[in-house]
């Protein structure tokens, strides 16, 4: 597709039938990219493509189901996004809440970390691995989803910890990635959103109260929404992010300073 990244070409999206991730897909479809949508739920899937070729167009989103913690799903979905091209993007965006110990043991702790860490850092390593040979040379964009709680920290004890060092990890792994694919012409960067609305982790069930703390962090008196983010992404895939990489973007009013 050459420099023309923005009008057409192949982006994959993980984590992309809801929340955060659908609305990247939609952001990057309306702008006349097919993309492929990957996630557990083959239902969720198919309803988040229905929705988004109804303002895209048809044939706009590729729904892939599979496991991203699993190496073999992996392969596997690699090998059928193979067959549609060189990619232009890959947004790593596949992620869980946190899973809070069962008990107070070693063993639960040891559990709920290790699925923590398999769910929000395994499932990125594991996608980029087996894709970044396909992304195209030069000109392919890489993005990662983080959290400002990579750079807070977790809120609480034990699995908020896990979560939080999860997102921080995939600051130091994509900061590897950026030298070694910028001589490709592959760029690299992290974004890490804070409080967004409309998302499975903040979403129904959580109290006026909680809600009015996370908009008062803000210096811009309001929760972020998916398409905040998804119109950072939007440049991040561009042609026009040619020179940044290796950066994290915080996309969260201002609730975390940039440093």
């Amino acid at each position: 597709m050459g420099d023309d990244m923005a009008g057409d070409g192949l982006a994959v999206v993980s984590g992309g039938g809801t929340g955060i991730g659908r609305a990247i897909a939609a952001r990057l479809a309306g702008e006349g990219r097919r993309v492929v949508i990957i996630g557990r739920r083959a239902a969720v899937l198919e309803q988040a493509r229905e929705e988004i070729e109804r303002e895209a167009g048809p044939g706009r989103i590729v729904p892939v189901a599979a496991d991203l913690t699993d190496p073999a799903a992996v392969a596997a979905a690699a090998d059928r996004i193979a067959g549609l091209g060189p990619g232009d993007a890959l947004v790593n965006n596949a992620g869980a809440i946190i899973t809070p110990p069962e008990d107070d043991s070693l063993a639960a702790l040891a559990r709920s970390w290790r699925h923590d860490l398999d769910v929000n850092l395994l499932t990125a390593v594991l996608l980029t691995t087996a894709l970044q040979g396909a992304l195209r040379r030069p000109g392919g964009r890489l993005v990662v989803i983080s959290s400002a709680a990579a750079q807070r920290g977790g809120a609480g004890p034990h699995s908020a910890g896990s979560y939080a060092a999860a997102k921080a990890a995939l600051h130091g792994w994509a900061f590897g990635l950026a030298r070694q694919l910028g001589p490709d012409g592959i760029t690299v960067n992290v974004l890490a959103p804070g409080y967004i609305e409309e998302t499975e982790i903040f979403g129904a069930g959580w109290s006026e109260e909680f809600h009015a703390r996370k908009v008062a962090d803000t210096l811009v008196g309001r929760a972020g929404t998916p398409a905040d983010v998804a119109d950072a992404v939007a440049y991040l895939v561009s042609p026009a992010c040619g020179y940044v990489t290796g950066q994290v973007i915080g996309v969260n009013g201002g609730a975390v300073l940039g440093r």
